[in-house]
């Protein structure tokens, strides 16, 4: 049976005291485990409470997984590049993040691949805090503030670097902090930590609610983010190492299979329905205003997982302008994601 559980214990808390020998000795000793039973799986997610992320929990809620003979763990990561981490050690199997890292981790010599993609937006807004004078309407009024992202190297990072390179600005320009998400974003926004940052709902809809800030760019609807980025954006997906994937088809088929499912089920139920769902703590102390953000969202979810063909190449552009790397070593895309399984689900209707 799948448990969802959304700590970060075994991602930080453990590895906070463990020796490095030790941390390895444990990541070698679960790959084997698991490798004794290949049916049971963690996925580290890049902030479960994360609306982008929601077909993860859903897809938990709903008996999913336990239909296709999984047993899947979530941990929660709220920086991507952490999640990554935990994946490339062994101490996860999969990460349900963006497809950004899939591109940014080949440049550095390490082969993941995207198998089922949630959404063709980032779903992401930058929002500047309401202290800030109303003269402040662009990118570019952001000189000499402090930027809140998730973490450096996370994708909110690339997506911070590449629209202030669009409007002139450089490194130097501006001052990009890491702040976490949710919680700890609304803290640093709310004592001055930072000026503005980029960050998912529910928290945007949450700091717009209590008058705490204004957004500046927005990056939830296809619109918007073909109007900043140039094309569709495919973000949260699940991606998994290559050479896990090839040993093990059919466990990445049945994880297809209940991704495509759930997002099957996002458009043909009401928010209202897939907000009881989820965990009591995600909708918090306002579950009208989570209801309300999960409606808008909706129609941004994919609904069958395959990558749009314009994806990849607008995500490399994206990430070129603020990676060395990605900007000049050569990027195979077809090795950063397949359609095979999802179109096998498709084939299988």
């Amino acid at each position: 049976m799948g448990v969802f559980t959304c700590r970060t214990a075994r991602a930080r808390g453990v590895r906070g005291w463990i020796t490095p020998w030790l941390a390895a000795l444990l990541a070698v000793a679960t790959s084997h485990a698991l490798a004794q039973d290949p049916t049971r799986l963690t996925l580290m997610v890049s902030g479960t409470a994360k609306m982008i992320y929601l077909p993860a929990t859903l897809a938990q809620r709903l008996g999913y997984f336990r239909d296709e003979g999984l047993d899947v763990e979530l941990l929660s990561q709220p920086a991507g590049v952490d999640a990554e981490s935990e994946l490339l050690t062994g101490f996860a199997q999969g990460v349900v993040g963006f497809y950004d890292h899939t591109i940014d981790l080949q440049a550095k010599g390490k082969e993941v691949r995207a198998i089922v993609v949630f959404s063709q937006v980032p779903g992401e807004a930058e929002v500047v805090s309401t202290r800030l004078p109303a003269t402040v309407q662009s990118m570019r009024d952001l000189r000499g503030r402090t930027l809140g992202v998730t973490g450096l190297g996370a994708s909110t990072s690339f997506l911070t670097r590449y629209l202030m390179v669009q409007q002139g600005l450089s490194a130097g320009d501006y001052t990009m902090l890491p702040v976490g998400a949710e919680r700890s974003f609304v803290t640093a926004l709310r004592n001055g930590r930072i000026d503005a940052g980029m960050t998912t709902d529910p928290t945007v809809s949450r700091l717009l609610h209590g008058g705490e800030a204004r957004v500046l760019l927005d990056l939830r609807t296809l619109e918007s983010t073909r109007a900043a980025l140039g094309g569709s954006y495919p973000a949260a997906c699940l991606y998994l190492q290559t050479a896990w994937l090839e040993a093990h088809p059919d466990i990445a088929a049945k994880l297809a299979r209940a991704f495509v499912r759930t997002l099957h089920y996002l458009h043909t139920h009401g928010a209202e329905d897939i907000a009881a769902r989820m965990p009591p703590e995600f909708r918090r102390d306002h579950p009208e205003l989570y209801t309300r953000a999960l409606a808008a969202a909706l129609p941004t979810f994919s609904t069958d997982g395959r990558m749009p063909d314009d994806g990849p190449p607008t995500v490399l552009r994206v990430l070129a302008a603020s990676n060395a790397n990605a900007r000049d070593k050569h990027i195979d895309l077809s090795r950063t994601y397949t359609n095979r399984f999802v179109d096998q689900v498709r084939e299988r209707r």
